[in-house]
């Protein structure tokens, strides 16, 4: 089911272990991968942390990306936050991200005419899922490796775009402070159960490569419902 549709604002990516990302004219997606010259392109985890805890993971957080309503937000509060500088490989504008459902698929580009299809998701994404299947998961992961999945199988190959499906949020650690100090309480809070509400961005596997640049509509798949709320991954 199609939903609400946004724009690509900017595109960022490092090939070495970098807070920031600086910006790019356009970036690359390979699916099953992700941002091709990234390093946190992989079928397994390459965030750093997850490497330490557990190299043997399934990688759901090929690509990241951040609304840049986020950056308006923090900077009357002194923050100025530039497109790449947290770490996103894509910059959205217009797109609530964090109020999506796991399994929304996020497509990029103009709306193709009739033509040749995008191929098999869930063959493409094998490694991801013979990954996910092997290793031991907490309950998180493994509602956000099992959205992907259904997404894939619900996509059916037939839209060419480069496309991703969002599995879950990124996780805040205080190496945002070391950015920008105080930045961290921005993006991390609690809501009035006590529950943390996180605000740095979405993570996603690649469904479908191709090239994303400033500027490109971004058209949202909601899953089917009932929906479930993105969790950290």
């Amino acid at each position: 089911m199609s939903a609400e549709s946004g724009s690509v604002a900017a595109v960022s990516r490092n090939d070495v272990y970098s807070f920031t990302k600086p910006n790019r004219d356009e970036i690359v997606l390979v699916a099953g991968i992700g941002v091709e010259g990234d390093v946190h392109a992989g079928v397994h985890v390459r965030h750093r942390s997850r490497v330490k805890a557990d190299p043997t993971q399934p990688n759901l957080r090929q690509v990241h990306l951040i609304q840049a309503e986020l950056f308006d937000e923090v900077a009357p509060k002194g923050y100025d936050v530039p497109s790449g500088g947290l770490g996103e490989n894509v910059t959205t504008h217009g797109l609530d991200l964090l109020g999506l459902p796991r399994g929304t698929i996020l497509r990029f580009g103009a709306e193709p005419a009739e033509g040749p299809g995008g191929g098999d998701g869930v063959a493409v994404l094998g490694p991801v899922f013979a990954a996910a299947d092997a290793a031991t998961l907490d309950e998180p992961t493994a509602r956000a490796a099992a959205a992907v999945k259904e997404a894939a199988r619900r996509d059916g190959g037939g839209d060419p775009r480069p496309a991703v499906i969002l599995a879950g949020l990124r996780n805040p650690c205080a190496q945002i402070n070391g950015f920008r100090a105080g930045l961290l309480k921005e993006v991390l809070r609690t809501d009035e159960r006590g529950n943390p509400v996180r605000k740095a961005g979405v993570m996603g596997v690649v469904l479908r490569g191709g090239v994303i640049r400033p500027g490109d509509p971004v058209a949202v798949e909601l899953p089917p419902g009932p929906h479930g709320p993105l969790e950290r991954v």
